[in-house]
């Protein structure tokens, strides 16, 4: 059953690929007819493998597509589409495809017509307050990467006097804008400077203002500053969840539009008298009664 099924999906590709006919870009196979171009393979690789290696990403893609075309045209000859169970399969496949874009179609239409406000995301924060709490421990920190040994130790003497750490970043830190951007943010502990162990330990340990020890770690000196930590169980700032609750809120608003959409498309055609709905169960309760009776409900 899953080989048919296969089998089933790779008909509607075919026919897809009849239907679409020869499109811009060079030629990079054939089979019996069917052209694959370097346009329409590109529009089916990921992103990913595209950048990382394009002429490989094509070789993969046009050996894949050969397969398939093979395959789909073996069905052909094979003659499933005569088979009842394989057309109802296709039907179904198709009404399915067009129920998904019938919802994009809705849902793009909507795309404008539906905002939330920043005022809307924080009121709803408010009311809805106890559904936000942190489920694990949350820390500001400072993380120095300096070139020398020399340097990591001047920034840690700096910070203890007191200097800025916008100073002492730009003076003594590698990737300095981008140091001094990560220490104005709240991190999830477990997430933390993940790719240094040793480092994230040191956060978990240290306490309020404390600075850990400086670490070698490939030829590069770092050191981290603990700054704020917010504990599991208390409400996370509003900010940090300003973009997800705006989000959501669109889902939702959108939702329920689709849902108000299809519920007046069932209210018009039932006015216009073009739903008619039948019982399935005997009117006549009588044990002796064998058959059954269809009654039209309006």
């Amino acid at each position: 059953m899953k080989i048919l099924s296969h089998l089933v999906l790779l008909v509607l590709l075919f026919s897809a690929c009849k239907s679409s006919g020869r499109s811009d870009g060079r030629v990079l196979a054939e089979v019996n007819g069917i052209v694959l171009t370097t346009k329409d393979a590109k529009e089916n690789i990921p992103d990913s493998e595209f950048l990382t290696d394009s002429i490989s990403a094509y070789n993969t893609y046009k050996d894949s597509w050969i397969q398939k075309q093979l395959i789909l045209q073996e069905t052909q000859r094979l003659k499933l589409l005569d088979s009842p169970d394989v057309y109802k399969k296709v039907e179904r496949a198709k009404q399915e495809m067009l129920l998904i874009s019938f919802q994009e179609a809705v849902l793009n239409t909507l795309e404008n017509e539906i905002q939330v406000s920043d005022e809307e995301a924080r009121t709803y924060y408010q009311k809805n307050k106890d559904k936000f709490l942190l489920d694990e421990r949350y820390i500001r920190f400072r993380h120095l990467i300096a070139s020398s040994l020399a340097d990591a130790q001047n920034a840690k003497r700096d910070l203890m006097r007191g200097y800025t750490w916008e100073r002492v970043a730009s003076e003594y830190s590698l990737q300095s804008d981008m140091v001094i951007k990560n220490a104005s943010r709240f991190w999830a502990e477990s997430s933390a400077l993940k790719e240094f162990d040793t480092l994230n330990r040191y956060l978990r340990l240290i306490g309020i203002s404390e600075i850990s020890i400086i670490e070698n770690i490939d030829n590069e000196y770092h050191f981290v500053q603990l700054l704020e930590e917010k504990a599991i169980g208390e409400h996370p700032d509003l900010e940090w969840l300003l973009v997800q609750i705006k989000e959501w809120l669109i889902l939702e608003k959108k939702r329920i539009a689709y849902n108000t959409y299809v519920k007046n498309l069932y209210l018009a055609a039932e006015a216009n008298n073009e739903i008619r709905t039948y019982n399935v169960l005997p009117n006549n309760t009588n044990k002796e009664t064998t058959s059954d009776t269809l009654n039209s409900n309006k």
